[in-house]
């Protein structure tokens, strides 16, 4: 660089002097015009943390972490030192459709199409160890794959590369029965166990959270769960077992902290049943996966997985884990606790950013949700577009060529640090509680979430929660999305004949052979129960009667409190799918029609506002022109046909033009509903008296308005 330029650098620095943070927020408070600085420029999250408007790096200066590198104990930065770049993560989807042969289909359509992961729902009877016959009503084939022998299991697979491909098992609370059909078909396929990769999951406190109950006692799925483990870490080496579920703290209305928190101190439960069974810290460790739920809150959804990490080696080191057994592998599923029936196609743009917060945050598997997934089995289009967005990601974006791309901001570490410090601090609570199990009897974890769900359904409620589509900016006119037409019953009935005809086909030969791998199961000892259930399967024997003989002695334990899943939209979601309905029945929706008074700039900010508050409840909203007087506004009123009548103004032209346009309406439509947009107080009494019947405005509660209206005007709940 010459001299010349050197001293023209150093001129135009010198009218630059640099600025401190003291500086920066005089001059930030002084731009609020007395306003709070806190108040406006300071966010509180719903997990009590707040978020600065600037960060700098005094934030980060005693974070040891943020210093580490990734593929290092924390692992914080990723559990990889290579994050992505030489195998990506594993891009995969949950299939859910009831017979294997249509779940075959789609699995190998998909696979050839950039899927190398597989995720298998099974339905609740399998889950449960029950053959279909066996299984209660509303069990078989709901919302999942119905399996009960090793021929269903091949229909399943048929095609499909076990050696290539992951295979992800939504199993239940103990995936030994299954695990036998699927040794039993590899090795009748000539694959190499050693190969299988993926995890069978086992996750009884996570089943227990949702529903409240096993179909068996808590130390037999313990039991069954060493016996699977040591099996694979003998015989499968990259297969998992043990899956620590976080979808019932999200789906159900949980935080961040709470996932952390709760999933921690599953995963801490499990490590102490099976080092009570005789098994080792790392041989736990490294067959355990972590499946955590993201959602639409970017950059706390990255905070969240590196937290998670950092606490799982943290908690692994106390138990005397090696550094190995301290990188935890995470699977992302996009959340349904967000997603809606209406505007569907929305739901597209919120698993676009839920994923890519999945990858930045160092997820090693993931599943995109299919946008129309909370409405009805997905098809090859939504499949697609959900695959699609992973591979947008990989193969456009290139996001596998970046290792920890959030790591040095000091946003993102500060926020990892507050997520881990008050995870942790959940956890100890739990643990202090007897840990995960005991606090779930006593009902702590689902209080914890029961609060944070009411407190966001009062805000989504009230519309200081936006979910688009849905409680704000509707699409009026729009119809939903038609379900899928599966009749339960029928399946039932159509899976039950087949496995009756099953076991009444089997000549006396198979009859016995299958009656002695049962025997086996009884008898065998600890280490070989597996084997034993891999005979009896192999012989014939269905999941049903393989999972009858493991349980013979058992008994369920009691009952407990369930975290109830739902989805955020569901309220506003219910009340417009009445409406709909009603006006089906009715040849029409309800009509609301807007007496906008006087010029546009008088009545048109209101106008838009009640609009929007009623297209969100499904009625269909008409006028709107700009009337001179009140004559003019009721007769357009009552041409309309609406039964509510909304007056759109001003606070200061109230007071003259309400009584007098209520008298005009009421005088041609007697049983019309009239509503104030606006909420004048000193006011409110002497409307009431000239006979409004309702007040809509920015801080009413939307739903329970709209509710109440309906009903007015003959919508049934």
């Amino acid at each position: 660089m010459s001299a010349e330029v050197q001293a023209s650098d150093g001129e135009l620095l010198s009218e630059f002097p640099p600025a401190g943070y003291a500086e920066w927020r005089a001059l930030a408070e002084e731009s609020l015009g007395g306003a709070s600085f806190d108040k406006r420029l300071v966010t509180r999250l719903v997990e009590g943390i707040d978020l600065k408007p600037l960060y700098r790096a005094e934030d980060v200066g005693g974070l040891a972490f943020a210093r580490s590198m990734p593929g290092f104990a924390p692992f914080v930065r990723g559990a990889r030192a290579s994050g992505h770049l030489e195998d990506g993560w594993e891009i995969s989807q949950e299939l859910t459709y009831p017979e294997p042969l249509e779940f075959n289909m789609a699995a190998r359509h998909d696979v050839d199409r950039g899927l190398n992961g597989i995720n298998m729902v099974l339905d609740r009877a399998t889950r449960n160890g029950h053959d279909p016959d066996w299984a209660k009503p509303g069990d078989v084939g709901v919302w999942g794959m119905s399996v009960a022998t090793l021929e269903d299991l091949h229909k399943a697979l048929d095609g499909i590369d076990l050696e290539k491909v992951s295979l992800f098992v939504r199993s239940g609370s103990s995936a030994l029965p299954f695990a036998a059909l699927l040794v039993a078909l590899a090795r009748k396929r000539g694959k190499s166990l050693a190969k299988l990769r993926g995890c069978i999951e086992m996750d009884p406190i996570g089943v227990a959270a949702h529903e409240g109950a096993l179909p068996h006692s808590f130390g037999q799925a313990y039991d069954e769960m060493r016996e699977l483990l040591a099996w694979a870490a003998e015989n499968a080496p990259g297969l998992e077992t043990i899956c620590v579920h976080g979808r019932a703290w999200f789906e159900g209305g949980g935080h961040a902290v709470h996932g952390l928190g709760f999933t921690l101190a599953t995963g801490a439960e499990y490590l102490r049943e099976m080092m009570r069974r005789g098994m080792t810290v790392d041989q736990v460790a490294t067959h355990m996966r972590f499946a955590l739920t993201v959602g639409s809150r970017f950059f706390v959804e990255i905070a969240k997985l590196r937290a998670a990490r950092m606490l799982w080696a943290r908690l692994v080191q106390v138990l005397g884990g090696s550094e190995e057994a301290q990188r935890l592998r995470i699977h992302v599923r996009t959340g349904q606790w967000n997603k809606t029936i209406f505007d569907p196609y929305v739901n597209m743009l919120r698993t676009t950013t839920e994923a890519f917060s999945g990858v930045v945050g160092g997820c090693d598997s993931m599943q995109v949700g299919p946008f129309d997934e909370v409405v009805r089995f997905s098809d090859e289009f939504s499949r697609r577009i959900a695959r699609n967005t992973q591979l947008i990601l990989h193969e456009e974006c290139r996001l596998d060529r970046v290792i920890d791309p959030a790591g040095g901001s000091w946003f993102i570490e500060s926020l990892t640090a507050e997520l881990a410090q008050r995870g942790w601090a959940l956890f100890q609570e739990v643990e202090r509680r007897g840990g995960m199990a005991a606090a779930m009897r006593a009902g702590f974890p689902q209080a914890e979430i029961a609060a944070a769900a009411e407190t966001m359904a009062k805000k989504v409620a009230q519309r200081s929660k936006i979910i688009v589509g849905t409680n704000q900016y509707a699409h009026g006119p729009e119809e939903p999305l038609p379900g899928s037409n599966f009749d339960g019953a029928a399946f039932r009935k159509r899976r039950s004949a087949q496995i009756e005809a099953y076991r009444t086909s089997a000549d006396n030969r198979r009859n016995t052979e299958v009656m002695a791998g049962l025997s086996r199961i009884v008898e065998a000892g600890p280490g070989e129960v597996l084997e034993a259930c891999v005979s009896a399967v192999r012989a014939g024997a269905t999941l049903g009667e393989v999972t009858r003989t493991l349980r013979i002695q058992d008994h369920p334990d009691e009952p407990m409190p369930r975290v109830t899943i739902c989805r955020v939209a569901e309220g506003y979601e219910r009340l417009r799918l009445a409406v709909i309905g009603h006006g089906r029945q009715a040849g029409g929706r309800p009509r609301v029609f807007l007496a906008t008074m006087g010029p546009v700039r008088q009545h048109k900010a209101r106008a838009d506002f009640s609009r929007g508050f009623f297209e969100v409840g499904g009625f269909h909203v008409v006028g709107g022109a700009g009337y001179a007087d009140a004559d003019a506004a009721a007769a357009a009123a009552a041409e309309s046909g609406a039964g509510i009548v909304v007056i759109c103004s001003t606070d200061e032209t109230y007071p003259d033009l309400v009584p007098g346009l209520v008298a005009a309406v009421r005088a041609r439509i007697p049983g019309a509903v009239m509503v104030l947009a606006g909420y004048p107080a000193d006011q409110i009494e002497a409307h009431k008296a000239a006979g409004v019947d309702d007040f809509i405005h920015v801080r009413a509660d939307a739903l329970e308005t709209l509710t109440r209206l309906a009903k007015r005007v003959g919508v049934a709940a």
